[in-house]
């Protein structure tokens, strides 16, 4: 019975076999690499002809002169697009729900939700022509209400807030359609014996409808923390220049500069390492508040 049982279920194992030689190749065959963190590397001599220094590469990371900066940097862009980033999807859920009209509806949930598929590559060239100081859209609307134009990608005062803005906006279409599958979901009873007792439409919405998109917010929510040291290495790479580096400098573009321009292969798979086990600490906590929080479980 058992084998006629695997045979009847071989077909399904074989749908599964694809992502597992993928995850295999490319997420755990690389963690043979760790090794140099424990390592002073050299690429002639190899894994296994290299000093081995044990936690001195460790050490030596909070010796860097930036790394204090960096960390900050780090934090402070990914709090910032944690915070924008969940209230902006739930703002704009709430409005497309007072929307009637399925045509209108479904047209703006599609616009919205179309950067999410491009890439940072094709973006970051948009919003490089868009920003530019002296034949972007933006400067040119800023000089004709007098303003005078501003560089926003070589700025430390703007760069941060400009990797914020634009995350959210090609972000938030993919976790407004999430909040509007909560919405949907609520028992229309509800809003009809509201309409009996008087409700006018804001009292429906902060009685029912954000207290039935509780437990998804929470769930996003709590998921999310363990993003808190992943500021977007692809977004912040392709927009950054060494002029905004004081402020747009994160972990990430940090560890591809020593790594692979550097050629310090050693300290950055230390840095790299260490940021890797504090977000798996992150994760773990996140999963934990999903649960108690949101009831979710993995399985």
């Amino acid at each position: 019975m058992k084998a006629a049982k695997w045979l009847r279920e071989l077909p399904l194992h074989m749908m599964v076999l694809p992502g597992l030689i993928f995850a295999l190749v490319f997420s755990y065959t690389p963690l043979v690499g760790l090794v140099l963190a424990f390592q002073k590397f050299s690429p002639f001599k190899g894994w296994f002809g290299s000093e081995w220094v044990g936690l001195e590469n460790f050490r030596d990371i909070f010796t860097l002169p930036d790394i204090g900066q960096v960390i900050w940097n780090t934090i402070y862009i990914a709090s910032l697009k944690f915070i924008v980033g969940l209230i902006v999807p739930i703002f704009i859920a709430l409005l497309l729900n007072e929307v009637n009209r399925t045509m209108i509806k479904r047209g703006i949930q599609t616009l919205i939700y179309l950067p999410h598929f491009l890439s940072w590559v094709i973006l970051g060239g948009v919003l490089i022509d868009i920003l530019s100081p002296s034949e972007g859209i933006v400067n040119a609307v800023l000089q004709q209400i007098g303003i005078e134009p501003i560089y926003f990608l070589g700025s430390n005062h703007w760069f941060p807030s400009v990797l914020v803005a634009t995350d959210v906006w090609k972000e938030f279409g993919f976790n407004t359609i999430v909040y509007l599958a909560a919405i949907t979901g609520i028992n229309p009873s509800l809003y009809e014996a509201a309409i009996v007792d008087g409700a006018n439409r804001w009292k429906q919405t902060v009685h029912i409808t954000l207290p039935g998109m509780k437990s998804i917010i929470i769930l996003l929510a709590t998921l999310s923390l363990g993003n808190v040291l992943n500021a977007g290495f692809d977004q912040v790479y392709v927009l950054y220049s060494p002029s905004v580096y004081e402020r747009g400098d994160i972990l990430d573009t940090m560890i591809f500069r020593m790594g692979l321009q550097n050629f310090q292969y050693s300290l950055a798979t230390a840095v790299g390492l260490l940021k890797s086990a504090v977000s798996f600490v992150l994760i773990s906590v996140s999963y934990w508040l999903a649960y108690r929080l949101a009831n979710y479980r993995i399985f």
